[in-house]
């Protein structure tokens, strides 16, 4: 039988601190915390501070540093490589954890370590472009005041959200809609988002204002190619810019209204959107942006990981659904 090794635990650093000041010998102090002569002796030697000798927080700090062996990144380049491959390509931390876990089928990395991967890497090298490798580029977390007040009752036949059917709430199908603008720095620059609740697949354009008459417009021409089973409800905050929606009930959507000053009731867009910003910082000049590169954006969003989806993609799961439909179409054609 092979001998067996224990590290001391602070109870035991202690009582050597005790007995050490008491003047007791190594002998002694070893028979008070049941271990070798020769491990205190160690300990001593190893973990006494110049200025202020034999402390026991000092001696436990100093033994844990000693055994730390570095961030699992810094000991597996490899991994580390790939982690930040996926950071670069806009994933969350969650996300890549959870989809390597998902492909290798055991946990290889927790999103913790990621966190505390970039952390450590800001404090050592002073450098702040690390936090561009987060989601949301920020060292510290805020909140957002409440605004003013609400064109509610300005608009014609809103129908609150409180009436929205129940299974909306729990994204058990598809076809529930949300959308919202998302604005920029420069004036009359905004883009028009809509998130399905089940798939989380994001379609997005950029219509030419925020007026209600070109938004009613760009929702129809964004939503229309869709089967009709992917066209059941639509929620909108209380802007203007959304007071034509009683045109969307003709491509048999229902239109629903967020409480006001309630945003988060339609949280699936919101969290969207502050996804988007990744890619589209409020700075962006939409000018400068081509179409290939918007919708390269785009893509790029629907094909990340989703730990709410089991990290499939929005892509993944609103193209199997969309597959699924057809054939149930084509089956009925058929038997018919």
């Amino acid at each position: 039988m092979g001998t067996r090794y224990q590290q001391l635990s602070l109870e035991d650093r202690c009582t050597i601190a005790n007995l050490h000041a008491q003047g007791s010998s190594l002998r002694q102090i070893a028979a008070g915390v049941d271990c070798a002569p020769s491990t205190v002796s160690r300990e001593l030697k190893r973990n006494t501070s110049r200025q202020k000798g034999y402390q026991p927080a000092y001696a436990e700090e100093q033994a844990r540093a000693r055994r730390w062996k570095g961030s699992k990144l810094d000991r597996s380049p490899e991994l580390r490589d790939l982690v930040l491959n996926r950071l670069k390509r806009r994933w969350s931390p969650e996300q890549i954890a959870g989809r390597l876990q998902s492909e290798a089928g055991a946990c290889l990395i927790s999103h913790e370590t990621i966190y505390r991967f970039i952390y450590a890497q800001l404090a050592r090298t002073n450098d702040s472009t690390w936090r561009n490798y987060l989601p949301r580029a920020k060292t510290r977390r805020g909140y957002r005041g409440q605004k003013g007040g609400s064109p509610a009752n300005f608009i014609k036949d809103r129908v609150s959200i409180h009436q929205r059917p129940h299974d909306v709430e729990d994204r058990s199908a598809i076809g529930n809609w949300e959308s919202d603008f998302i604005l920029f720095s420069k004036y009359g620059q905004s883009v028009l988002a809509l998130h399905d609740r089940n798939s989380r697949i994001l379609l997005a354009t950029r219509p030419k204002n925020r007026t209600a008459a070109p938004t009613a417009r760009a929702l129809i021409a964004l939503l229309k190619p869709l089967p009709p089973a992917f066209r059941k409800t639509l929620t909108f905050d209380n802007g203007t810019e959304f007071s034509h929606h009683a045109k969307l009930h003709r491509i048999n959507f229902k239109t629903f209204f967020c409480d006001p000053h309630s945003p988060w009731q339609k949280g699936s867009i919101e969290n969207a959107i502050g996804r988007l910003r990744r890619f589209l910082p409020r700075k962006t000049d939409l000018a400068n942006l081509n179409d290939s590169d918007f919708n390269a954006m785009l893509l790029t969003y629907n094909n990340t990981p989703r730990k709410c989806l089991a990290y499939k993609t929005p892509a993944e799961v609103f193209c199997q659904q969309l597959l699924h439909f057809k054939c149930e179409s084509t089956s009925r054609r058929t038997s018919g």
